[in-house]
């Protein structure tokens, strides 16, 4: 049932898509039409596969390095309290900071290689990991922690046996969120300067007027992006059973 309705949306978006086109009598190298993005699809899929790598690797060590320095940070705030008045506020300034504006720095400090992109990837992915989890952390019910204080639990056996278990449903929130927004920083980052990548491959394509071909490596990009949070969504429902509902449940639930 799950796998129609996502047919039947992505041939209604699909259908919208090409009535637009016939409406606005758009030229193709301005808005090409689905049929035309699929033919540059097929037509190029082995150049696509190859870029679509790169930025895959990119994301996944971004997503990586993100969420353990978003946790590490988390448990930091949450053991050393004398560090919180320092550390928050340091968290916030770094949010007022467009991680878009950092990309031209950290071209120019890391390279036009991979690490630069994967800095930027693990820039956006890491405040909502440290925020998600540190309110986790911290909204852990008082009855809990006051009951293993009476049983003489110390404040490591706290963190590890009640407070994290307890701040796991708020991390899951945490990840899906990085899972959505990790493509972002990868693709700035190849955008400001590469020469590989989704990002890179979709600026040449512009460049060239080849806008079905970047149709295409855009819808690839959508693809990984998806397909990485049902992933991770998945994963998080078999480890997390007994916190297994998501947004597409409330959405059945409302039917």
């Amino acid at each position: 049932m799950n796998a129609l309705r996502s047919l039947g949306i992505a041939a209604g978006l699909c259908g919208l898509w090409q009535l637009l086109v016939w409406l606005t009598d758009a030229p193709h190298f301005i808005l090409p039409g689905p049929l035309r993005v699929l033919a540059a699809l097929y037509g190029n899929i082995g150049l696509l596969l190859q870029h679509a790598g790169v930025t895959l690797a990119e994301i996944l060590l971004g997503l990586l390095l993100g969420v353990l320095l978003g946790l590490g940070s988390a448990l930091t705030l949450i053991w050393f309290r004398r560090l919180r008045p320092w550390m928050l506020p340091i968290l916030v300034i770094s949010q007022s900071i467009p991680v878009f504006a950092l990309a031209p720095v950290l071209m120019l400090w890391l390279g036009y290689g991979m690490a630069s992109k994967v800095a930027m990837a693990t820039l956006i992915i890491y405040f909502p990991v440290t925020a998600a989890c540190y309110d986790g952390l911290r909204h852990t019910p008082a009855a809990w922690l006051e009951l293993a204080r009476t049983l003489g639990a110390d404040k490591r056996t706290q963190l590890l046996q009640i407070r994290l278990p307890s701040a796991l449903p708020a991390l899951g929130s945490g990840l899906r969120v990085a899972a959505s927004v990790a493509p972002i920083g990868a693709v700035v980052g190849e955008w400001v300067g590469s020469s590989t990548g989704l990002g890179y491959l979709m600026l040449h394509a512009n460049a060239r007027m080849q806008v079905d071909l970047m149709f295409a490596a855009l819808l690839v990009l959508s693809l990984m992006a998806v397909s990485l949070y049902f992933l991770i969504d998945w994963l998080l429902r078999r480890l997390m059973p007994w916190q297994s509902e998501t947004l597409f449940d409330d959405a059945r639930e409302a039917e």
